[in-house]
């Protein structure tokens, strides 16, 4: 495929994300898409079915307080040592925001089902929870291969775009990604990849025994998109650190709508548009 058809930009990838999708992000230290998540707040996406691998965080709250986001599954939604999501905690408190409960296990299985097209997956370890009253597309059956042993069968998930940052891509749109193996799923799942990543180069990375592994075949990505800092203000592996001063101002700033519309209009329609 020609170079001009795998690289795009970051507001490109935005746009070519329809309303309603089933989009699935990473957790935020694995490579959160935070530019390409400014520039679907920008773009004005509705109603996304927002699936969080396994957790979600700041891209997550930052698409729900901006009105992005009609259901969101998870295992959870936190800022961590920053506290509570606040515009996550505001949803659900307001019944604005569908939560479909999940556990980090589930989710992870769930993909490895889609990845391999599967219509579901057994996993242990939910029996005795109150999940299963909150997820009644969870099924308990014997398992067929032993005795008096129940065992629950989640749904495949097949999420309609994976969006994810990496550091690196070549000019073919493989991307490597290291050891975050979580991200090759997310990618075989998912009928879409869209990837941001810090840099482009010229070698070609599945010919490379050091990064091959490492690597998705451009087969599983569709666009990728140049964006430096691309996880800003979350810290990218060894890159570069958290923006500890941007996270405490948001936790600050969206506690209220009002002030999360201010965070907002400095950061996400502000200067970072004319960097990104």
């Amino acid at each position: 495929m020609a170079d001009a058809d795998m690289t795009g930009t970051v507001e490109g990838l935005a746009g070519s994300i329809p309303d309603r999708s089933t989009l699935v992000l990473p957790v935020d230290y694995a490579g959160a898409p935070m530019a390409l998540v400014r520039a679907l707040v920008r773009r004005g996406i509705r109603g996304l079915h927002l699936i969080c691998a396994p957790t979600g965080g700041l891209a997550a709250d930052i698409l729900i307080g901006a009105g992005c986001v009609a259901t969101i599954e998870t295992s959870a939604v936190s800022l961590g040592e920053y506290g509570f999501a606040p515009r996550f905690r505001a949803a659900v408190e307001a019944g604005t925001l569908c939560l479909r409960d999940s556990t980090c296990p589930a989710i992870h299985a769930a993909l490895q089902a889609g990845e391999k097209r599967i219509p579901f997956i057994p996993l242990r370890g939910i029996i005795g929870s109150d999940l299963l009253a909150a997820r009644p597309d969870w099924k308990v059956i014997d398992n067929p291969f032993g005795q008096d042993d129940p065992i629950v069968l989640l749904p495949a998930i097949q999420p309609d775009v994976a969006a994810l940052h990496a550091p690196l891509a070549d000019r073919a749109g493989n991307v490597w990604i290291g050891r975050r193996r979580e991200l090759m799923v997310m990618a075989h799942a998912a009928t879409r990849t869209l990837v941001t990543v810090e840099a482009i180069t010229d070698a070609d990375l599945l010919a490379e025994e050091r990064t091959a592994a490492g690597t998705i075949p451009a087969l599983y990505v569709e666009r990728v998109a140049p964006a430096a800092q691309g996880a800003w203000p979350l810290p990218f592996r060894n890159q570069y650190p958290v923006d500890d001063q941007n996270l405490r101002a948001y936790v600050a700033a969206a506690r209220t709508q009002a002030g999360f519309d201010r965070y907002l209009a400095e950061h996400v329609f502000g200067r970072q548009r004319a960097a990104e």
